[in-house]
């Protein structure tokens, strides 16, 4: 709507720029109806009743051209809500009340409808307000207005043209403000979609309480640049965050592909869960499976002209998800297996895949590893870990699974 960018601010929110549409859709959407309400009733001999929406047809494009200036929605819609609210009791009282005037004063209920829509409810209940004491006004002096005499075939038509041009007006109002209120919730689901899953999301909207839950079998992968500090230090902060833009814009799309889930981002650091907070009996699969992809896509192509190398841990078992706290939510893991990915991908090598046992024995089936023996982490001890190499061949891997128990994991356990 080309009405709709008048009086537009950069600045503006979400809701003041639908204000202004609307503002300016229902003044200057109206004047063609003005103008020829204004005609018609110079041409049926009542200059006094068409000289009414003639100043509303005069003033209201000279209003809306000083607010595309100004940018000054307030003043803007005092006015003319107030002319909205006035002129057609103006053209009631001009000839001769209600049914002479085909109850014309039917269109100032625009005024408290455009209120509702443009402003908070207080004000709203105010025009409301003014609009019934017109009404109450009209009534009392009913009595002592003098017909101006128009056929009663005119005023039985204008009487359709009012209430059916108001209710299509009050209709095609109601229609943008719905649709653009939709648009609006849309990009914010989807906003917040992109910062919590589905499932939490609705959990959130719902109640506000805290949310958590136990899950007995899920996996956890950490993916980190090998050299990052010194990198950085050659780096201006806007191109080195470009350059983790892209690293992790491409992870996300794996991350999509294979319909796992997304934690968060810790400077360089990519944290990513597959078990949560869907359960899944692929959740190791699908981790590894993701590494793989992240490792050739890293080797095959260059971030900010650069070349880089990262390291991958995962790990599985049991874990703790939710959302804690009252303000700029985040979904969540903690526990022992968390921690262990981590470490896994601390204590790996530039370039490698390295997992632990937990997550060896549910995918060395599907996926060549290599045996590296213990490594030493802090607060666990000597931990075996192996390096997935790739994926198995589909003859080698179907024996394998033949031979092989599959893996039931537990169903989550919820709480909170």
């Amino acid at each position: 709507m080309q009405a709709g960018r008048i009086g537009a601010d950069p600045a503006d929110s979400n809701e003041t720029a639908l204000q202004k549409r609307l503002a300016v859709a229902l003044c200057v959407g109206t004047l063609p109806l003005t103008m020829l309400w204004s005609a018609i009733y110079l041409l049926a001999g009542v200059p006094a009743a068409a000289a009414i929406p003639a100043f509303y047809s005069v003033f209201t494009p000279v209003n809306t051209a000083f607010f595309a200036w100004t940018r000054n929605l307030e003043l803007y819609r005092f006015t003319q809500l107030l002319l909205i609210l006035i002129l057609p009791w103006l053209v009631t009282i001009a000839l001769g009340g209600f049914r002479e005037s085909s109850i014309v004063i039917i269109w100032a209920a625009l005024c408290p409808l455009g209120s509702l829509l443009l402003e908070d409810i207080r004000r709203t209940l105010l025009w409301i307000l003014g609009f019934a004491a017109l009404l109450i006004v009209t009534a009392l002096l009913q009595p002592h207005l003098a017909p101006v005499g128009l056929p009663d075939s005119f005023v039985t038509w204008f009487f359709v043209l009012n209430v059916g041009s108001v209710i299509a007006i009050v209709f095609g109002l109601l229609r943008y403000f719905v649709g653009r209120r939709n648009f609006f919730q849309e990009r914010s689901e989807m906003l917040l979609l992109n910062i919590l899953p589905k499932e939490i999301s609705e959990a959130l909207k719902a109640d506000q309480r805290t949310i958590a839950a136990q899950y007995d079998a899920a996996s956890i992968l950490f993916a980190d640049v090998v050299a990052f500090t010194p990198m950085a230090a050659t780096m201006t902060p806007l191109r080195l965050v470009d350059l983790l833009n892209e690293v992790f814009q491409c992870f996300d799309m794996l991350v999509e592909k294979y319909g796992v889930e997304k934690i968060k981002t810790i400077g360089d650091c990519y944290m990513v869960a597959a078990g949560v907070p869907r359960g899944r009996d692929d959740h190791a699969h699908a981790l590894v499976d993701l590494a793989l992809d992240m490792r050739a896509e890293v080797d095959r192509r260059l971030f900010g002209g650069r070349k880089l190398t990262f390291r991958i841990g995962i790990n599985s078992g049991p874990v703790v998800a939710g959302v804690i706290g009252r303000k700029k939510f985040i979904y969540d893991l903690w526990g022992e297996t968390v921690n262990m990915a981590s470490r896994m991908e601390s204590h790996g090598q530039s370039g490698t895949i390295q997992i632990t046992r937990s997550t060896f024995d549910l995918v060395k089936g599907d996926f060549d590893c290599e045996a590296r023996g213990f490594v030493d982490v802090k607060g666990a001890g000597r931990v075996e870990t192996w390096h997935v190499t790739g994926r198995k061949r589909p003859d080698i891997a179907g024996h394998a699974k033949a031979m092989s128990v599959p893996f039931e994991p537990a169903p989550a356990q919820k709480t909170g």
